[in-house]
């Protein structure tokens, strides 16, 4: 028997503070890449955000300064910097304690986004620095902090004071550590699309944005008197609409809901959830109670106007549903969140209070609104009538034959009936396909050739979807069905890989095929991105092979000016134009073997700049699209 570590009483360990989020940060932010980097500053928004829902702020401040830190400022209460039980400062106890704040009294703050009580001290262990001003009671108090750990010292427990003033309120200035994310170059877009977002659910709100980094400052202010009417008609503002706005609000069980939402001329819903701020990206029960409510009235009036006969089949959700657009709000005063990074609300009375408003509210606004009423019914008829006639031709359209091949042949599968384990390769092209199959671990490793560039779904209808021969060869294959209502349902449930991973060139024409790839993903089966099987590979640029040593992979430019400067002796490259051009072995050491090669997840953290972005980059529309190209064309990577 082999040597075993020593495992004892010693072998206990207790992390102290702040000591678990620097060792684990992605269980408190998600990742160490520019998604989880990002958090940090909502993390301390949203501490200010909850001083507005309290009624004590009206403002808040984000910059991006010049040396790569972050400045969040607001006009709120301040954090309170008298002595705590514990002994100091109750802000020393907020900014180093994890599960410590004011969101545990309800007294405090009604609703709250910050329920965990771990938010500002994430940031202070995961920042290189923490600089924090409070203004209250009419003293200016400040601390300061290295990796979470606090530089200045305390007077009988309590902050220095520097100075007096009128004003109250709370400024937050950090630099992410490096030695913790692999980037710490904030993003602004994403950035100001989630204060955007915000400034939607808090029409009495007011965000200011400036970044410092460029050559010039930029600055941006939003403030959204209309609120979610005014989000809901901005994410429809490019598209054909069919109905006015429709918006209601009410509050049942001690819980606030308001919803706004607008059918357009498409064959697809986008209804956005959204928890004391919070965005939801895999729902939750607020929009369960919604959309089984609307379903439940809509099919009562369709049978009231003679849409629907006496021996006709209610229209399913999905018919009632196409073609809309909504943004569904609540105020909730004890939330229960799937994870720090609350992407589910999992609390079952916000579906009865959001049915029970929903419900009311709806029948108040349509049977003074018959036309709109009517428009709606049309929508869903339409949509009804199409899936039917999808249905009967779902024997030719989706099979269910499980783990083969599909009817092309195309499709190697694995062995393995284990789909926790189980992994897909869709590739470009039947040479690297050819390659790939012969390279894989056929137990685990099914290969999925594509022919070219698939259909761009973003424009077509959803008859032409269906009938793509690509498209259909992957709804086979994955096992858990298209969207909703065509024949065979979407069940996350029943997908048979735990990893999806798109294998194409490392050139522009593989990265269009990757982007109408993800446009398929996100418009019909969003489930396998939102929780989290959707891949890149990434595929080598290079290879180096040195006139003595060994050989070794590049991916990218960056690695191959790393390789150069530190490779003293004469060495020759090969440059991949593409995956067929590397042989079976090559292929499984590169871009394969799960010891060996690297991955891209693909991830959504704002729902709203997704889509829009989805629609600008590969809808119809092509002036908005070149203006985006030209406003971006000096971020772009070329390989030329």
């Amino acid at each position: 028997m082999s040597d075993t570590v020593n495992y004892d009483e010693a072998s206990i360990q207790v992390l102290e503070g702040l000591e678990p989020v620097r060792m684990r940060p992605g269980m408190y932010i998600g990742s160490t890449g520019s998604r989880g980097l990002n958090h940090l500053v909502y993390e301390i928004v949203d501490n200010s955000v909850d001083e507005h829902l309290a009624g004590n702020c009206s403002e808040i401040k984000v910059t991006l300064n010049r040396d790569g830190s972050a400045t969040v400022e607001d006009n709120g209460r301040g954090i309170p910097v008298g002595m705590h039980e514990k002994g100091v400062s109750a802000e020393r106890v907020v900014l180093t304690t994890l599960h410590a704040g004011g969101k545990f009294d309800d007294t405090v703050y009604k609703t709250s986004g910050g329920l965990h009580g771990v938010g500002s001290s994430v940031v202070n262990a995961l920042s290189e620095w923490l600089d924090i001003t409070i203004c209250r009671e009419g003293l200016i108090n400040h601390d300061r902090y290295e990796r979470g750990k606090p530089t200045v010292e305390l007077i009988n427990g309590l902050l220095p004071c520097i100075g007096t003033t009128r004003k109250t309120g709370t400024k937050i200035s950090f630099k992410p550590d490096p030695e913790i994310f692999d980037t710490v170059r904030f993003k602004a877009e994403e950035i100001k699309s989630r204060l955007h977002e915000t400034a939607y659910l808090n029409p009495e709100l007011t965000i200011k944005f400036r970044d410092d980094r460029g050559d010039e400052s930029e600055e941006e202010i939003f403030n959204e008197p209309d609120g979610i009417k005014g989000f809901v008609r901005d994410m429809n503002k490019s598209r054909d609409v069919i109905t006015p706005v429709i918006y209601f609000n009410g509050e049942s069980e001690n819980v606030q809901i308001e919803c706004a939402f607008q059918y357009i001329n498409e064959f697809h819903e986008e209804v956005l959830g959204f928890c004391n701020n919070i965005f939801n990206s895999e729902g939750g029960s607020h929009l369960t109670g919604f959309k089984s409510t609307f379903t439940t009235v809509m099919n009562s009036y369709a049978r009231q106007l003679g849409i629907l006969k006496e021996k006709d089949a209610n229209f399913n959700g999905t018919d009632i549903r196409n073609g809309m657009t909504g943004v569904i709000s609540i105020k909730h005063p004890d939330p229960r969140f799937e994870g720090q990074t609350k992407t589910k609300l999992d609390n079952q009375d916000a579906a009865r209070a959001v049915g029970k408003v929903t419900g009311d509210e709806i029948q108040l606004y349509f049977d003074r609104n018959l036309d709109v009423l009517k428009s709606i019914l049309e929508c869903a008829d339409k949509a009804a009538k199409i899936r039917k006639s999808e249905e009967k031709a779902k024997t030719n359209l989706i099979t269910k034959q499980k783990y083969s091949f599909d009817s092309n042949g195309k499709l190697a599968n694995c062995v393995s009936r284990d789909a926790s384990k189980c992994e897909i390769f869709i590739v470009e092209g039947d040479s690297a396909g050819g390659s790939a199959k012969t390279a894989r671990n056929r137990m685990y490793q099914a290969i999925l050739p594509i022919r070219g560039k698939i259909l761009n779904v973003e424009k077509a209808s959803i008859d032409k979807v269906l009938a793509n021969a690509e498209i259909k060869t992957m709804i086979n294959a994955f096992g858990c069905g298209f969207s909703e209502g065509y024949g065979q349902d979407f069940d996350i449930s029943k997908l048979r890989y735990d990893k999806i991973i798109i294998m194409a060139d490392a050139d522009v024409d593989g990265a269009h095929i990757a982007t109408l790839l993800l446009t398929l993903f996100y418009r019909f089966m969003p489930e396998l991105i939102y929780e989290g099987h959707v891949y890149i590979a990434m595929p080598p640029l290079y290879k180096a092979q040195p006139s003595k040593g060994k050989e070794e992979y590049l991916y990218d430019d960056r690695a191959l000016e790393e390789y150069r400067k530190k490779h003293k002796g004469s060495f020759t490259l090969q440059r991949y134009k593409g995956l067929g051009e590397m042989d079976a072995q090559q292929l499984w050491e590169t871009t394969l073997d799960p010891d060996r090669r690297l991955l891209k997840q693909v991830n959504i953290d704002d729902a709203r700049m997704a889509s829009s972005v989805t629609e600008l980059l590969m809808g119809n529309d092509v002036p908005p699209r070149k203006e985006f190209i030209y406003s971006h064309a000096l971020d772009a990577e070329l390989d030329i």
